[in-house]
Order: C-alpha cells, then structure tokens, then sequence
C-alpha cells in the first residue's frame, strides 16, 4: 500500500499522500464501492483517472472512513457524513486527502510543467510582484494554493485572478498567506506546500473571516 506521506498541519488535522503504483484490478481490491462510485468510474475514459479515483477511496479507508461516508454537494464539494471536513485531489500519479474535525480545508497537487508559464497571465495578478512566468516552481505553488482556496470557498462564480491573492514566499520555507476577496467577503488561510517528485502540493486552512466590506 504505497500510502506516500502522512502530515499533521494542526491539531485534528490530518494530510495522507498516495502514490499510484498499482494497476486498476490491484486498486479495486480491499474497497467497497456505493452504485453511484461504480457509475461514475464507469464513465471514465483515462485509466489514470480511474485508478487516480480509487487510490483516494484507499485514502479514505486509510483515514478511517468506508466509501459510502463521501458525499458532495451541488457545488461539486466533497463532505463526510460525520461532520468532518474534507478535500480531494489526484494529479497523473499522485492523489492526497486533508481531513480536519475543525477546520475548513482544501488540498491540490499539480505536476510541475513548463507549460504552466503560457497560462500564468490567467491565473496571476498581485503575485506578479514577486514572480515571472519564466518561475515554473513558484508558478506552480501559486496554482496549488489557488486551487485549495477555490476548494474551501467552493462559491461559483469565484475568479483565481480576481478574487484570490497569495502572499510573497520562499520555495524552501513551505508556507504562506492565502487570502480571498470575494464581493465584499474578505477570508484568510494558512498555506502549506511541499514539492516531490516532480510534483507540487499545497493545503490551505482557514484562519478566519474579517467579515464583509
């Protein structure tokens, strides 16, 4: 069971990496899946997609949890029947769970690609101080974090350009400031990202709302 890293943010709070190694069939042992589950890998064409959607209900089991304890909203936001927190990502050979009892949470993990530089300009705004589009690795933390605040605000509508903002970082000290303005609503979040193997993942928890303007 390849479970990659397991990291500890905060208190209640818990990060599980996996690493996809195992082929679909060996994936699809030792877990139960709901009819919903079955119908929706079912129409999955890429088996990467498939096997990446199977290591995360190892993760849950991993986390304590069986398949049919996942639910999500109509805003595409997963949940857990228990009250916890949750939040999902899987990028090619990579997926990874944070699940926080008090606290509202989002995770991603990206593969670093040069590519990333030709769509900066539509994700990037304030960060543009501190960064090119010629920073591949910090480009990449930027959208991780962008991405794991979209996870935790999960408000349609929601703009990585306009509406969120990461604070100046250094790639060695693995933290920074999240912040969101959105219509009015002002929210902070502590962020944490780490890179392997090619690969970059960060997760944000929220600090606190300093209300609406």
């Amino acid at each position: 069971m390849p479970l990659y890293k397991t990291i500890t943010p905060a208190s209640n709070t818990k990060v599980l990496i996996w690493k996809i190694e195992e082929s679909y069939d060996d994936l699809r042992q030792g877990i139960e899946l709901t009819a919903n589950c079955k119908d929706r890998l079912s129409h999955m064409k890429s088996e990467i997609h498939q096997r990446g959607f199977l290591s995360v209900r190892h993760l849950l089991k991993a986390a304590g949890y069986v398949t049919s304890d996942l639910y999500y909203d109509a805003h595409g936001k997963p949940h857990l029947k228990d009250g916890n927190y949750i939040s999902i990502t899987h990028s090619f050979t990579f997926s990874g769970i944070i699940v926080s009892s008090n606290t509202n949470i989002g995770i991603d993990i990206e593969k670093q690609r040069n590519k990333i530089s030709v769509i900066a300009n539509k994700f990037v705004n304030y960060e543009y101080n501190f960064l090119t589009d010629e920073d591949v690795r910090k480009l990449t933390v930027v959208w991780c974090v962008k991405e794991s605040l979209y996870k935790v605000f999960a408000t349609e509508g929601m703009s990585f350009k306009q509406h969120t903002k990461v604070i100046s970082f250094d790639l060695d000290e693995g933290n920074t400031i999240g912040w969101i303005f959105y219509h009015g609503i002002i929210q902070k979040y502590k962020v944490e990202f780490l890179e392997f193997d090619g690969f970059t993942c960060a997760y944000a928890l929220e600090v606190g709302s300093l209300g609406s303007l």
